[in-house]
């Protein structure tokens, strides 16, 4: 990792980072509630208040951002790091939303699905027929937690479907440079689970029942996984916390990865940018930093925005 700087402070849980053509960083603040914009100067401006609790962010295919809302948290100060706890007294359901970048316009595309809420929609991603993965992280309270789960939806609100249900808090999801495999990181568990795909909407069955996907990688100790950005190369890069930084995983290695650090409790996403994709934004949320680096390896180009 190569000239790591921070690019703006006092950021309320920021996640969701996504790369813009103008240098400028767009991204939510979950605490603060809003899609917001870092200027290259480090200046932050609200682009649209959402409400609930905005988390994963991507630009679809008619340039508008898409937001995976969780519903929002309860939230602790521990040590002066900034901690999002179980759901608060006025949870109303997690959502997907629609934010036009240039009227700071809301739409919210779903609620649910088959008749059943959405807990707490975390991150989400694109692809090139138009639709988009997500996971739905599940929502805690003092009695225990709903489970997680992985869906596909298109972009025009028509048509949701739940494609992996039983999780144990599923966040971040990118795709395979040849948009084959989708990948998932669970929180609690520290593990990396990839799914091959079938069609839109449609994932190959396990490879045995008790198994969500193939299992790629356990993190050994307690460490939890966050959101993802997949490489050009292939490689899979996941934000981690309680280690704070980004490990690295590779599909073709099973049961490898490679933690690169950052002075922080928590690194909750990143996403690659600059003319050579080898610039890297990631979110220290817990302490409210927006960190920039040059990483060794450039990041795929997303199927939209960038």
């Amino acid at each position: 990792m190569e000239n790591l700087s921070v690019v703006a402070e006092g950021l309320q849980f920021a996640e969701g980072p996504i790369w813009m053509a103008d240098g400028s960083i767009v991204l939510v603040e979950i605490k603060r509630q809003t899609l917001s914009r870092v200027a290259p100067d480090g200046g932050v401006t609200v682009i649209a208040e959402l409400g609930g609790g905005p988390n994963g962010a991507a630009i679809g295919p008619d340039g508008a951002v898409y937001v995976c809302n969780n519903g929002g948290f309860e939230w602790y100060e521990i040590e002066g790091a900034l901690i999002p706890g179980h759901k608060p007294h006025d949870y109303a359901g997690g959502s997907i939303q629609r934010v036009d970048l240039a009227t700071g316009a809301v739409v919210t595309l779903y609620t649910g699905c088959d008749g059943a809420p959405l807990h707490g929609p975390n991150d989400l991603v694109f692809d090139t027929m138009g639709g988009f993965w997500f996971s739905d992280h599940g929502k805690s309270s003092a009695l225990g937690r709903d489970h997680g789960a992985l869906y596909y939806a298109k972009a025009d609100g028509s048509r949701i479907v739940k494609v992996r249900g039983e999780m144990l808090g599923p966040n971040g999801v990118g795709l395979s440079p040849d948009g084959g495999t989708l990948y998932a990181a669970e929180t609690p568990t520290g593990r990396l689970w990839a799914f091959e795909i079938d069609a839109p909407g449609v994932l190959k069955p396990p490879p045995a029942p008790w198994l969500h996907g193939r299992l790629l990688c356990t993190l050994p100790g307690y460490q939890l996984l966050d959101s993802l950005k997949v490489e050009a190369g292939g490689k899979v890069c996941v934000g981690t916390l309680v280690e704070g930084g980004i490990t690295v995983f590779d599909p073709d290695k099973e049961g490898w990865s490679d933690l690169v650090r950052f002075p922080e409790l928590a690194i909750t996403n990143l996403c690659f940018g600059g003319a050579d994709r080898r610039d890297v934004w990631a979110t220290a949320s817990s302490s409210g930093r927006l960190y920039r680096c040059r990483w060794p390896r450039p990041g795929l180009k997303l199927a939209y925005g960038d």
